[in-house]
């Protein structure tokens, strides 16, 4: 559900976006914004979600959001969202290749091909 203001989190964390493409929508559109409180130094701002705010953001629903429903939910972890936004943006063949993978290598083979676990 959209609140009266958001930060440009919030709106990437609800409509699948990234963070970087709400900010550039506010330069683009000319969406009003407000300093967020408690925040020095002038960068962090909350998006002011009035009628051009909604209109816009229903106008660029993905194509893709009607194949499967996603949504964030508040036990969700930033992690887990940049990952379900990461498939996404991937082809077909890409989220093939990924999912051959894990179901050949499972999590613990993953995270040895990037270094992140040893092999005991």
């Amino acid at each position: 559900m959209l609140k009266e203001r958001m930060t440009p989190e919030e709106l990437a964390m609800m409509t699948g976006y990234s963070r970087q493409t709400i900010n550039k929508w506010v330069r683009k559109e000319g969406w009003e914004t407000s300093p967020k409180p408690g925040v020095q130094g002038g960068k962090a701002r909350l998006i002011h979600v009035d009628d051009q705010v909604r209109n816009f953001i229903r106008s660029t629903q993905r194509a893709a959001d009607n194949t499967g429903v996603y949504s964030a939910s508040p036990t969700d972890t930033p992690l887990e969202n940049l990952l379900r936004n990461s498939l996404k943006e991937m082809t077909a063949y890409e989220q093939k290749q990924i999912t051959s993978l894990l179901l050949r290598e499972g999590i613990s083979g993953l995270l040895l091909r990037l270094g992140i676990r040893s092999a005991e």
